[in-house]
């Protein structure tokens, strides 16, 4: 298959595009930078595209069978607010426009476990634990706020165009080994304990995008697509019940197992971490 992704240049999209290429797939990178020398696989195509310009998406992608678009503001520190919401709802918008109208049929957008809002809230609200996609969302600051409007785009646009399939993607701190993020969180803070103490190996963000190209669902859905442990040393029910006492817990969780259900990630894409 031909494949666009978008920010391929960044930490996930180099991960997607190594391993599509290992696939025998054939694949473009667009995005505002090139990869640095070495980090992607010699001969990837790139396209210098500015994804805020719906005409420029929509050249990209024109004559692909599947488009990945990772490509956004990472997160809300250092840009105004108004920027980090408009570029990530602008650009997604663009994505799955662009996506219908050259007849791409599989979509992966990146979302994150902040589309209900956590980290970046002044104090989460959680009604259960574990998290599942049926959780409301109390998303009050811009990065949250623009991830849960591209996954309404993602159900808007699936209702017009009902032959496509829509992933969006809820990452979490996506990096490279259980080391690096143990590394990171290593105190027990409110910090940690907005996000539910977790984390996504890149690899496994990877093959959760690539899962797109078999999906048997038509339609939009979102996943959770987040580590099955935690990165403390802590139990986790010992953490909840210092954070999170008051929270209904719907299922039985022990030792360092993780709060965020990724089973739906698993029933529909096959995917597990």
């Amino acid at each position: 298959m031909r494949i666009a992704v978008t920010g391929g240049s960044g930490s996930v999209g180099k991960h997607v595009i190594a391993k599509a290429v290992a696939m025998g797939h054939s694949v473009r990178n667009i995005d505002r930078v090139p990869a640095p020398e070495g980090s992607i696989p010699a001969g990837v195509e790139y396209v210098n595209a500015e994804l805020s310009d719906y005409q420029s998406f929509h050249e990209a992608i024109d004559g692909f069978d599947v488009l990945i678009h990772l490509a956004a503001i990472p997160a809300p520190g250092g840009y105004p607010e108004h920027v980090v919401h408009n570029n990530n709802v602008t650009s997604s918008y663009n994505a799955l426009l662009a996506a219908a109208k050259v007849g791409i049929k599989r979509v992966v957008q990146a979302s994150s476990i902040n589309a209900i809002g956590a980290v970046y809230s002044r104090w989460p609200t959680y009604e259960f634990l574990p998290v599942t996609e049926l959780h409301p969302t109390y998303s009050e600051d811009p990065y949250s706020l623009s991830k849960w409007i591209c996954e309404i785009q993602g159900d808007s646009m699936a209702r017009r165009y009902e032959d496509m399939t829509i992933a969006s993607l809820r990452f979490h701190w996506v990096v490279a080994n259980l080391e690096m993020a143990q590394t990171r969180a290593n105190n027990n803070s409110d910090s940690n304990a907005k996000q539910l103490w977790a984390y996504t190996l890149a690899e496994s963000a990877a093959r959760a995008c690539l899962a797109i190209l078999d999906a048997k669902y038509v339609g939009h859905e979102a996943f959770y697509i987040v580590s099955p442990t935690t990165v403390m040393a802590e139990s986790t029910p010992e953490l909840m019940t210092q954070w999170w006492p008051k929270v209904p817990v719907t299922q039985p969780i022990s030792g360092q197992q993780g709060v965020y259900d990724c089973s739906k990630a698993f029933r529909l894409l096959g995917w597990t971490h």
